[in-house]
């Protein structure tokens, strides 16, 4: 999916406990700002989807900050 400018990669990976981790990879789409951010296990799930949720709701987040100038 993409978002602001961004292509957003959100994933569960299943581990052997029956959990899911809640994976996510934030790639800039801009040529000229070519940039990839990738975070594993952002939490764990008992449901494949809610994982997938999760990194995708984390993601927007993540974006929407990063436009924001940092607090003093």
């Amino acid at each position: 999916m993409r978002y602001k400018g961004y292509n957003v990669e959100p994933s569960a990976h299943a581990l052997p406990s029956g959990r899911y981790a809640a994976n996510l990879t934030i790639e800039n789409s801009s040529p000229a700002l070519e940039s990839s951010f990738c975070f594993e296990a952002l939490d764990y799930f008992f449901e494949a989807d809610h994982a997938v949720a999760y990194a995708s709701r984390r993601a927007r987040l993540w974006i929407d900050q990063r436009g924001k100038p940092a607090a003093r």
